[in-house]
């Protein structure tokens, strides 16, 4: 089963980036940076999101994702399916934090149980197809709009969406251009998938 180990965020300003990780979610070797200048506009079509046992640790999270330096892009509030919010890093990466309860049990703390990176694809199917001859094992799929890769134990979840419907889940518009800003860390070895998201292999990304 291809494990995915790390994914690193390409930054232009690095310290800055190190100093709003480490102060908001305290991540270590789950997410990685590394400086770039590479051009890039708009939606960068992926975001990551932090998966929490209670509404009160989204909240936490939240506040402190804020007082760092991120963007609010939608305000934590109840749904459908759980409670959550989507903040927007300095560096400019969307971060989704949600937990599927609507109910707390216990007082508030800024763990989380589940990092999943979301990418946002033209064509969810092809996409599936792709990745699952690289090795990935489908866990859930629903027709073209949404695909969940079985990852076991990794480090980091994967799922993929429809670039326009996780942009709207984002609060954001869905045009972008240029540089995803993103290399995904695995022992899957490295290529490009068909909307341009780079592997690599986890030993060759900078760690933060």
């Amino acid at each position: 089963m291809t494990s995915i180990e790390c994914v690193t965020l390409e930054v232009t300003d690095l310290a800055a980036a190190e100093r709003f990780y480490t102060a908001a979610f305290g991540l270590g070797g789950q997410v990685r940076l590394r400086a770039s200048e590479a051009p890039t506009t708009g939606f960068r079509g992926f975001t990551l999101s932090l998966v929490t046992s209670q509404p009160a640790d989204v909240d936490a999270l939240v506040d402190a994702a804020v007082e760092a330096g991120a963007t609010p892009l939608k305000p934590a509030a109840k749904s459908l399916w759980g409670y959550g919010g989507v903040v927007r890093a300095p560096d400019g990466t969307i971060w989704q934090i949600a937990s599927s309860s609507k109910k707390n049990t216990g007082p508030a703390t800024r763990r989380f149980d589940e990092l999943v990176l979301l990418l946002g694809v033209e064509d969810v199917k092809a996409a599936k197809q792709f990745y699952v001859e690289h090795g990935l094992t489908v866990g859930k799929s629903f027709g073209g709009k949404y695909v969940e890769f079985a990852t076991g134990s990794a480090p980091v979840k994967l799922a993929l969406y429809k670039r326009r419907g996780l942009a709207k889940v984002a609060g954001v518009s869905p045009d972008g251009t240029g540089s995803h800003r993103l290399t995904i860390g695995s022992d899957a070895g490295a290529f490009t998938d068909p909307d341009g998201f780079a592997w690599a292999p986890a030993s060759q990304t900078a760690t933060l």
